[in-house]
């Protein structure tokens, strides 16, 4: 049993109970050092009071459009994603918090349609699942406004998806490509016409090891039998402090290379 297995038997288990899910999202943001990324990126991007339509390709257990709804109260959020039954789930929970200005879909990427539609565009962990990428970055290059702007998470191709070889098998499954090069993304993000195309390394030395001692070596353990789950808080006692200052160090860190990037980039048109 591997990384998105473990994840999806603890999402199913708070799937129809909110409080537990609202849990849930707290530890995906305290543990996962990507979402510490991304949260940054988004606060930099966009203003506390901004009136934007938002669409989150892939929203995944939703946990993003969790964070934008609460911080950006004036926002109009679209959630995606292909697996109905994440998007049944997020309906159901979004509809029980109360949010009206969150809304959920089944989309294929490759297959949308929309045009100056969206002030921001948000795609997290997606894109390394996706043969035909360049499609979708197109598709995102249209359903963008002029002056939009879109946010991509994804592995580098620096052992993102815990891979160091193409022989190599993915601890994270699932994936159509073990990661981007900063060069490779660029220039599909160019082709698709974005500007002002901004790259960042996460997960350097210090997020690397993070990633280890807080997410692989204890879903590792789980995966080996579920009973091994009334362990993990006599592990965290020791490894918890040391986990959150190494993603500490990595997000105040510029890393100059790392298993995961962040791109930015603005539709300019005419």
């Amino acid at each position: 049993m591997k990384y998105d297995s473990v994840k999806n038997i603890f999402a199913k288990t708070v799937s129809k109970n909110t409080f537990l899910r609202k849990i849930f999202y707290m530890l995906l943001d305290l543990m996962f050092l990507r979402s510490w990324h991304v949260r940054r990126e988004i606060k930099s991007l966009l203003n506390k009071d901004d009136n934007v339509c938002i669409y989150d390709a892939g929203m995944g257990f939703g946990q993003y459009d969790y964070f934008l709804a609460k911080c950006f109260k004036n926002c109009k959020i679209l959630g995606v994603d292909v697996k109905e039954e994440q998007v049944n789930d997020c309906n159901y929970f979004f509809g029980k918090c109360g949010f009206e200005n969150v809304f959920f879909k089944t989309e294929n990427l490759l297959e949308i349609e929309y045009e100056n539609k969206f002030d921001f565009i948000l795609s997290v962990d997606v894109m390394e699942h996706i043969h035909e990428d360049q499609i979708v970055l197109n598709n995102f290059y249209k359903a963008l406004k002029n002056s939009g702007k879109i946010l991509i998470n994804t592995p580098s191709d620096m052992g993102g998806s815990d891979t160091h070889s193409h022989e190599d098998e993915s601890f994270i499954e699932e994936h159509a490509r073990n990661g981007y090069s900063k060069e490779e993304i660029t220039a599909k993000l160019k082709k698709a016409g974005f500007n002002n195309i901004k790259v960042k390394y996460s997960y350097g030395k210090f997020g690397s090891f993070s990633w280890k001692l807080g997410i692989k070596y204890p879903i590792s353990i789980v995966g080996k039998s579920k009973l091994f789950v009334l362990l993990l808080p006599f592990y965290y006692l020791f490894t918890l402090i040391p986990v959150l200052f190494l993603m500490c160090l990595d997000v105040s860190t510029v890393n100059e290379k790392g298993t995961g990037i962040l791109v930015t980039a603005e539709k300019i048109s005419g």
